[in-house]
């Protein structure tokens, strides 16, 4: 039995404006705890700002992220204001340790959300290393996106309390709380040797709160549960650290029950500090399940793997004329957004928004993406089920009926629709994917009709979608910009890494979009997305940069850029969308899927190219 620390006198009522002025910390300054259904973010200063629950895209009951505490907070931190802390996760878990130093000791607080047990519980363990260490807390509990406050009402055994608003209710147990102007607060001593675990519980409001468990245990299990998951994936040789945080935060942001991956846990981190350039992330791009099937694959994770495909084939089920470039976390339809004046915004940034308008947008590029990833599935040994090779030929029939529609392209932007080169090539890979399903693989299909098809795409791109006077390929035809997400041109073999057209690429956006060794999406200056210039380079970009450099034989360009990439990442080794050039500020949404995806292939293309060297 651990020894109980001693319950001390409640604080006094804090300064209103230290409570209520606080802006969140910078992006970089969090770190993440999951259970494979949701997610929180952890400051280094001890406070949670932003939890959804139950599920990724349920709304905050901790939104201080994008306001201050009054938008929900809940603050663990030595009442000491000179306290340091230093913090890391356990190895291959997401098990967050801080350890807190003050003049009269130390303590360590371990956060952790388990895995398994069917339960949405947050941990958060207090152990006393040397000394007595007086903490602090300060709950702020704003169910609704902050825009309902809850009825509060303390345990029983005076150890915890309860807060109900509408669907919701949580408990937190393990320390005695005070009312003090909306919040909760009490500090407690912890002695070296003493351990205090307080954990909250959110539950339906119409049950009972479920009853306390062994935190020992679920913490034991937990740091097993992703020990076990991340094995000896091959881990990318000198950039195995960060492959290997990287695969834990894609395993993290993936629905442990329906198998979907949603891009970031965050709404509405902005892409330019102050813009209006913030999205909601909290959803399932079909782009990015595909990408992360193929990163999967490459890795070793054929169950995953397998559950990515099946939550592939469901979302595209039906008739192909309904496909959306994304979904929710379950596969729904209806994403629709709107903006929640109650924030003020992440450091004033606004709108802040839910829901995603894009999703009634038609990419043309999501058709190559699943059709490769399905591919590279059936190359790597998966069987077609009784539907999943008919889905993909009526999906192909909405492709020969489509393809020369103008799109809103991989950005999503809200301008006009074009023809964007990078959209017309992975139309041409969703035909070459499917010649090569019943070329290689023995399957049916008008595989004469698909070649001639894919054929006329290519004829077309060519005589369209490369600028005379660089010989480069374009943004859209009609433009002479350049668009960085012409890098993947290579990656999907629609040219050769050293075809003279994609090394004047690369030139060209070395040129015209790189600033520090970082890569911009594209010149908002032209207005082509429809909204104000200005936001700051795309992470995932860059990585495609390494990865073209390494198979074009500039090996030593890649690894130095991947060097200066990776150490971009936070102490824990988290990236967030976009990098802010002159400080090196995390800006988007974080963690982003698409960053941990693309150093993953980054770091699988170094390899390869060392070992052919």
């Amino acid at each position: 039995m651990r020894p109980t620390p001693t319950e001390t006198d409640p604080p006094t009522d804090p300064d209103p404006e230290e409570t209520r002025t606080a802006m969140p910390l910078p992006i970089e300054q969090y770190a993440v705890v999951g259970d494979c259904h949701t997610a929180a973010l952890v400051g280094s200063n001890g406070s949670i700002d932003w939890l959804c629950l139950p599920r990724f895209d349920s709304p905050s009951m901790f939104g201080a992220l994008l306001g201050t505490e009054d938008h929900g907070r809940w603050l663990l931190a030595p009442s000491d204001a000179d306290a340091t802390s230093e913090r890391a996760y356990d190895a291959d878990t997401l098990v967050l340790r801080t350890r807190w130093t003050t003049a009269g000791g130390e303590v360590e607080v371990v956060d952790v959300m388990p895995v398994g047990d069917r339960r949405a519980d947050l941990i958060r363990r207090v152990r006393g290393i040397r000394g007595t260490v007086r903490m602090r807390q300060d709950l702020r509990v704003r169910f609704g996106y902050a825009d309902a406050l809850p009825w509060m009402r303390q345990l029983d055994d005076g150890d915890g309390v309860v807060a109900i608003a509408g669907p919701d209710a949580v408990v937190v147990r393990g320390a005695h709380l005070e009312a003090i102007d909306h919040a909760h607060a009490g500090e407690f001593d912890v002695a070296a040797g003493e351990t205090r675990d307080l954990v909250l519980t959110w539950y339906p409001s119409h049950r009972d709160a479920p009853a306390p468990m062994d935190d020992d245990v679920r913490i034991e299990e937990t740091t097993r549960w992703w020990r076990d998951w991340i094995g000896d994936a091959d881990a990318g040789g000198r950039y195995r650290d960060a492959v290997r945080r990287s695969l834990l935060l894609l395993r993290a942001l993936t629905h442990e029950d329906t198998g979907g991956i949603v891009a970031a846990a965050t709404t509405s981190l902005p892409e330019e500090f102050g813009g209006p350039r913030n999205w909601d992330y909290r959803y399932v791009w079909l782009r990015d399940a595909s990408l992360t099937l193929d990163a999967l694959i490459s890795r070793g994770f054929r169950d995953e793997a397998a559950r990515w495909r099946g939550w592939l084939l469901r979302a595209i089920a039906g008739d192909p004329g309904d496909v959306q470039i994304m979904y929710g976390i379950a596969g729904e339809r209806r994403l629709e957004e709107r903006e929640l004046p109650a924030f003020p915004g992440y450091d004033g940034a606004s709108p802040v928004r839910v829901g995603n308008a894009a999703y009634r947008q038609y990419q043309g590029d999501v058709f190559g993406e699943v059709m490769l990833a399905l591919q590279r599935a059936r190359e790597a040994g998966a069987e077609e089920s009784e539907f999943s090779w008919p889905l993909q030929r009526a999906l192909m029939t909405y492709v020969e009926q489509n393809w020369r529609r103008p799109d809103q392209g991989i950005w999503e932007i809200r301008g006009e629709p074009q023809h964007f080169v990078q959209s017309r090539a992975m139309i041409w890979a969703a035909f070459d994917s499917a010649v090569r399903a019943v070329r290689r693989h023995g399957l049916d299909g008008p595989v004469e009709r698909w070649e001639a098809l894919r054929d006329e795409v290519r004829a077309e791109i060519e005589a369209h979608g490369v600028e005379p006077g660089r010989g480069c390929f374009v943004q859209h035809y009609g433009s002479s910009e350049v668009d960085a997400s012409l890098l993947t041109l290579s990656a999907i073999g629609f040219v050769a890494p050293d075809d003279p057209r994609m090394l004047a690429t690369v030139a060209a956006i070395e040129s015209d979009l790189m600033v520090g060794g970082l890569v911009y999406r594209y010149r908002t200056e032209t207005g082509v997305d429809g909204l104000p210039a200005g936001e700051n380079p795309f992470l995932a970009c860059s990585f495609w940069l390494v990865e073209q450099y390494a198979v074009s034989g500039r090996l030593d360009d890649a690894v130095a850029l991947m060097d200066r990439l990776v150490a971009l990442a936070n102490d824990v080794g988290m990236l967030s969308e976009q990098i802010e050039p002159r400080t090196g500020r995390h800006a988007g949404n974080t963690p982003q899927a698409l960053s941990h995806l693309a150093l993953v292939r980054a770091a699988e293309a170094i390899g390869a190219a060392r070992a052919r060297s």
